[in-house]
C-alpha cells in the first residue's frame, strides 16, 4: 500500500512540475488512467493545441482495453505502453524541459511512475489554410499551388515536384520563446558544400527570442544589411523552388509562413520569373526585356526630367521646351520638389490601398490617384507632364516579378531625383556609378551579385540577357558552382 501511495505521489509531483513550466495553462490536462490498484498513467497534453478526440480514440481507449493485461506487468514502461498505442509517430524522452516543449509542439505525454521517461504521441491538430493560387506571383501559364503557413505542407509540395532521394531537409529550432521550426533545403548532389555549410553557420548563428516569419531569417543571414537589394529570393510557389533547387541553390523554409527563401541570388535573376520557363524562349526572353527597360524607366526617367528641366533646358527640342515652360509658368515649386510631392503622394496612396480592406482599398487607389492628380494640375501645384511621369514610373514599378526588387527600385528613385535635383546630369551621373560599385560589391553567400556579368562568365549568358531554347541550356551556371553540371 504504502509503494502504490509513494508511486502515485512521484507521479503527481512529475505532472506538478510540467503544469509550472507550461505557467498554470489553462488548457493544461493530466488526466489519470487507473490500470491496476494503484498505478496510474499519467496523460499530458495541451487541449487548444491537440487532437482531443484523437486522444481518446487512440491512446486512452486502447490503454483501459488494456488495463489488465498491463496490470500484470512487473515493472510498467513508456515502451510497454508503446506496444498498445495504434500512433504512427512516437518517440521516447525524459526531463521536465523535454516534456514541455513536446507539450508546445502539440504531442501527447504518457508519464508512468516508475520511471522518468515518456513516450511522446504526436497528436498535433492540422489546421492550416487550405493549398490556394499565390496572390502575390499570379502567372498565365504554370502550376496554380502555393505555399501555406503549415511546414509539413510546404514540405509536402517540394517533394511532390523532387521524387529523388538527394532531397534533403535539415531541421533547426530557432528562438528562445518560438521555438520555430526552420527547415534547410538543398539537393546533395547539386549543391555547393560550401554555400550549404555558410547557409547551415548563418542559420544556427542566429540568437533571437522569437521567428514569427521567414523576413526575420532573411536579415539574420543575408550578406549587406544596409543594402536596398535583396540577396535572397523570396517566393510562394513551390514550383520556383524546385527549380531553384534543381539550380544548386538552397532553400529555406520556416513554420508558419507561406513565403520561402532562396539563395544565392543574382542581380540578373530579379528579372526573372518561374512563368518565363513555361513560355517558348523567344517569349521569355521578350518579357525578360521588358522588366529590364522598365526597371531603366523607373529609376532614370524621374532624375531625368528634374535634370533636364531644371539645368540642361537646351537638351530639349524647341517646341517641348515652350511647352514645358508654358506648364511651369504657373508652378511655385522647383522640379525637384514639385516631384517629391507627386511621389510621395502617390506612395502614400499606395500603401491606403494595400492596408485598407480590398474592396475599399482598389477604389481609394484608383480614384485617389485619379481626382488627386487632376485636381493638383488645376490647382497649379504640378504639371501635367509631371503627372505623366509619376504614372508611368508606378506602373514600371509594378512588372518587377519580386515585391522587394519593386521597393528597391523606389529606393534608388528617390536618391536619383535628390542628386539630379541638387547637380543636374552630373549628380546622376555619380549615383549611376555609385550604385554599380555598391551592385559589384555585394556577395550573396560567396557568389558575386552581378555575376556573370562581373566577374564576365559568357557561358551563363544563356540564361541572363535571354533565355535559349532548353537544347542549348545543357550545364548548370557557373557561378553557383553545382557539383552536377547537368541540366
Amino acid at each position: 500500500m504504502e509503494k502504490g501511495a509513494a508511486a502515485l505521489k512521484a507521479g503527481d509531483q512529475a505532472a506538478e512540475r510540467l503544469k509550472q513550466e507550461l505557467g498554470t495553462s489553462p488548457d493544461f490536462n493530466c488526466q489519470p488512467v487507473p490500470i491496476g490498484g494503484e498505478t496510474a498513467v499519467y496523460c499530458l497534453y495541451l487541449a487548444s493545441i491537440t487532437q482531443c478526440a484523437m486522444i481518446e480514440e487512440q491512446i486512452l481507449k486502447p490503454l483501459l482495453e488494456a488495463r489488465t493485461r498491463l496490470a500484470g506487468e512487473p515493472a510498467l514502461d513508456p515502451e510497454r505502453l508503446s506496444d498498445y498505442i495504434p500512433i504512427a509517430r512516437k518517440s521516447f524522452g525524459g526531463g521536465v524541459r523535454e516534456a514541455a516543449k513536446n507539450l508546445l509542439d502539440g504531442q501527447c505525454l504518457l508519464l508512468t511512475a516508475e520511471t522518468a521517461a515518456f513516450l511522446s504521441c504526436d497528436v498535433a491538430r492540422s489546421d492550416y489554410r487550405a493549398v490556394a493560387e499565390p496572390e502575390t506571383e499570379a502567372v498565365i501559364r504554370g502550376p496554380r499551388e502555393g505555399f501555406v503557413e503549415d511546414l509539413q505542407v510546404n514540405m509536402a509540395l517540394i517533394r511532390k515536384r523532387l521524387k529523388t532521394p538527394h532531397l534533403v531537409f535539415e531541421p533547426f529550432v530557432i528562438g528562445t520563446e518560438t521555438a520555430t521550426d526552420v527547415y534547410m533545403a538543398y539537393l546533395s548532389n547539386v549543391a555547393n558544400d560550401a554555400v550549404v555549410g555558410e547557409f547551415r553557420r548563418r542559420i544556427e548563428a542566429v540568437r533571437t527570442d522569437g521567428i514569427l516569419e521567414s523576413a526575420y531569417i532573411e536579415e539574420w543571414i543575408q550578406d549587406k544589411t544596409l543594402s536596398p537589394f535583396p540577396q535572397l529570393a523570396s517566393t510562394e510557389r513551390p514550383d520556383a523552388v524546385a527549380a531553384k533547387l534543381l539550380e544548386g541553390h538552397v532553400a529555406v523554409l520556416v513554420d508558419g509562413s507561406p513565403m520561402a527563401l532562396a539563395g544565392p541570388l543574382t542581380f540578373f535573376q530579379l528579372f526573372s520569373s518561374p512563368e518565363d520557363y513555361y513560355q517558348r524562349a523567344d517569349i521569355a526572353t521578350l518579357l525578360r526585356w521588358l522588366r529590364m527597360f522598365a526597371f531603366v524607366l523607373s529609376i532614370f526617367v524621374p532624375s531625368l526630367y528634374i535634370a533636364i528641366v531644371s539645368y540642361h533646358q537646351e537638351l530639349l527640342p524647341t517646341q517641348l521646351l515652350i511647352s514645358l515652360a508654358a506648364q511651369r509658368e504657373e508652378v511655385p515649386f522647383p522640379a525637384v520638389i514639385e516631384a517629391l510631392i507627386m511621389f510621395i503622394t502617390f506612395e502614400i496612396l499606395r500603401e491606403a490601398g494595400l492596408r485598407m480592406p480590398r474592396i475599399a482599398g482598389q477604389a481609394i487607389s484608383i480614384v485617389g490617384a485619379l481626382v488627386i492628380g487632376q485636381a493638383a494640375v488645376e490647382a497649379g501645384f504640378v504639371t501635367a507632364a509631371m503627372v505623366i511621369i509619376v504614372s508611368l514610373t508606378a506602373i514600371s514599378n509594378y512588372i518587377s516579378p519580386m515585391y522587394g526588387f519593386g521597393i528597391a527600385q523606389r529606393i534608388v528613385q528617390f536618391v536619383f531625383m535628390l542628386l539630379a535635383g541638387v547637380m543636374g546630369l552630373f549628380g546622376l551621373l555619380c549615383g549611376v556609378f555609385v550604385l554599380f560599385i555598391h551592385l559589384v560589391s555585394i556577395r550573396s553567400f560567396g557568389v558575386h551579385y552581378m555575376a556573370p556579368l562581373a566577374p564576365m562568365m559568357p557561358s551563363d549568358f544563356k540564361d541572363t540577357l535571354v533565355r535559349l531554347p532548353r537544347k542549348f541550356m545543357r550545364g548548370q551556371p557557373r557561378e553557383f558552382k553545382a557539383k552536377n553540371n547537368t541540366r
